[in-house]
This record gives C-alpha cells, structure tokens and sequence, in this order.
C-alpha cells in the first residue's frame, strides 16, 4: 500500500493531534531537489568527517580517505540504483517485456537500495586498497563507521517521502499515514528502528569494538553481524520489500534484503569466532600498530652514530677544529719576531 506524499504525517499514539506535512520536494527546481536527496548527502559527509578524524586509528590519513570518497559515491549511487532495477525488474518493462531504458535510469523518481550500496563501496575499496597498496581490512573497519551514520541519517528521507514503513500495529509510537483524502493506515515506523539500530551500533562500535579491536576486519564483520541482525528484523515488517524474482520458501516469496543479511549474519559469525577464538592474531598485524613502527625506526645517521658511540659533529664544532693548526702556527711566528737578536745570531 502506497502513503500519499501530499498529506500530513501523525503519531497519535505519543503526540495526539499534532501532524507534521513535509513537501518531499525541497526546491521545485528541474526534476526537483527532494529532502531525501539532501539527506542522504548530509549523511554521506557526516560519515566523511566521521571516517577522517578516525583515520589515523586504523593506520590510515585523511587523504586515503577523500581519495576513496571520490571514486566510491558514483560507483555507490549506481549499484544502489542496479541492485533496486534488478530486484524490481517488472516495474521498469515496456508492454511488449522489454526494459524501458528512460525508466531504469530515472533516478529522480526514486528507487535505490542500500544492499547495491554496500556491495559496491566494497568492490570500490578493494580495488583502491590494492592499487595504493593499502590493507583492506583496516580500510573496511574505518568504512563501516561512516556507513552506519550515513545510514541512521539517510533513513530520515524515507520519512520525508512516506516511504519504508511497516505493516499495521496499535503500538503507542505508530505512525499514521494517509492513502487516501479520507482513508488512513497506523503502521510500524520502520525507518526509525532501523535508524535507532544503526545508531547504536556506531556507538558500540565507536566505544567497545574498535577500542578492542584484536585484527583487522573485526570491525567490518561486526558491522555485517549487527546490521544483519536487524535489517532481517526489520525488512519482515515492512510492505515494500524487494523479492527474489518469483522464488518461494514454504509458500513465501523470498525477501531478498532479509535473505542476504541472515547469509550475513551466519557468515560474520563464523569469521569472528575463527579470528578471535580459533587463529590467535599479534597485536603487530594491525596496520595502525605496523604503521607506528615504522615511524618509531630511527633514522640512517641515527642509526650511524650509535653503532660508532660517537656524535657527529656539527658545523660549528668543524669550523673550530680546522682552525685550531692555523692559530698555533700564528703564535710561533710570533714568538720567534720577538725573540732577542742575539738568540737569533747564534
């Protein structure tokens, strides 16, 4: 079921008659500039700024991070766009079965998925890591941290448009939305447990994990877990899941984003408990620790002059050396015009 866009949102349950009717268009400009994009692109600078003060954590700069930035959003915003198309195919054929090109690359009226997102942030991150001869893994577990700020932020656009919400509850914080000028429906607030998920998860990330963190890549497998824990709890109670073309479990149409993230959760499972409780790691292998090393090494004359036990000297100490002989020689001279005449007959 589709909520009018046009009409006021309300949570009676918690605030009464209070409503709040948001044009899901910012600037009536062009296709328009709609709030769910300034969102997102608040959320995408807000995990920017996020993932450079953590650099330096994981053995990375800030320029690692604005170079990967760079490459990652196009590439980002296309495979959240394919994944949804994809998913969603029948939405976007022609009468006769073939894909309406205008349709699947019409982004301005909606329709990406954050699946695509990860998948290609990932890919991207990969192939930057590998060509700046960078370690994956610590460049993921900084990654994972703006991932789930932007995403907590980004959910709020869904809000904006009436969209990703649950199906029917009485619960006291139940959002109303109209799907009519007389007809309303009281569902679950789904952008907002998922937002409130991702906000914990930051935190518990920010302040327990990466504090502990035992080998790289812990972060990004907790990410997968925590994440796939509640977008499985999640994406059952909303009514605008992608399926799994037509396939069936039990007699349901498979939810494709619930699939993939309890694939996720069993998968992270198994490699935290294979990096903590199985394969030891030393707290060397960490980038950042490795990193420290190496700019703890002294340098090649440091290194020189301990192996000899002696200072090299400065300038100004070889200046005063080389002028020590010219200055016995002068007082000789000296020495010798003053002398008596007849020392200097004999």
């Amino acid at each position: 079921m589709k909520a009018l866009s046009n009409m006021p949102i309300s949570f009676p349950g918690l605030f009464g008659n209070w409503e709040f009717n948001p044009d899901p268009i910012a600037l009536h400009i062009g296709h328009g500039i709609y709030w769910y994009g300034i969102i997102l692109a608040c959320g995408m600078l807000a995990g920017l700024l996020l993932c450079m003060k953590q650099a330096k954590r994981f053995g990375l700069t800030e320029d690692n991070v604005l170079d990967m930035i760079l490459w990652a959003v196009p590439f980002c915003i296309l495979g959240s766009r394919i994944y949804y198309v994809v998913f969603y195919l029948d939405l976007f054929r022609n009468t006769d079965g073939s894909l309406n090109w205008g349709k699947a690359i019409a982004i301005w009226d909606g329709g990406l998925a954050i699946y695509g997102t990860v998948i290609v942030g990932i890919l991207v991150a990969f192939i930057y890591t590998r060509v700046k001869k960078l370690k994956f893994a610590a460049m993921t577990d900084l990654c994972v941290m703006g991932l789930l700020i932007g995403q907590a932020i980004g959910r709020w656009g869904n809000f904006m448009n009436r969209e990703a919400f649950g199906a029917a509850t009485t619960l006291p914080w139940r959002m109303r939305l109209w799907t009519s000028a007389t007809d309303y429906i009281e569902v679950h607030p789904t952008f907002l447990y998922e937002s409130l998920w991702n906000v914990v998860g930051l935190l518990l990330i920010l302040f327990i994990v990466s504090k502990a963190r035992r080998f790289d890549g812990e972060n990004t497998w907790f990410y997968f877990l925590w994440y796939g824990l509640g977008r499985s709890w999640v994406e059952g109670l909303r009514t605008d899941s992608l399926y799994l073309f037509d396939w069936t479990f039990m007699g349901q149409p498979i939810r494709v984003s619930q699939a993939l993230s309890m694939v996720l959760v069993v998968v992270s499972v198994c490699m935290l408990f294979y990096n903590i409780k199985i394969k030891k790691h030393d707290p060397s292998e960490l980038l950042v620790n490795q990193v420290a090393a190496r700019q703890a090494e002294p340098t090649d004359a440091e290194s020189a002059a301990d192996k000899t036990g002696a200072d090299v000297p400065s300038a100004d100490e070889g200046a005063s050396g080389d002028e020590q002989p010219v200055q016995a020689a002068e007082s000789a001279e000296q020495e010798h015009a003053d002398a008596p005449a007849e020392e200097i007959k004999q």
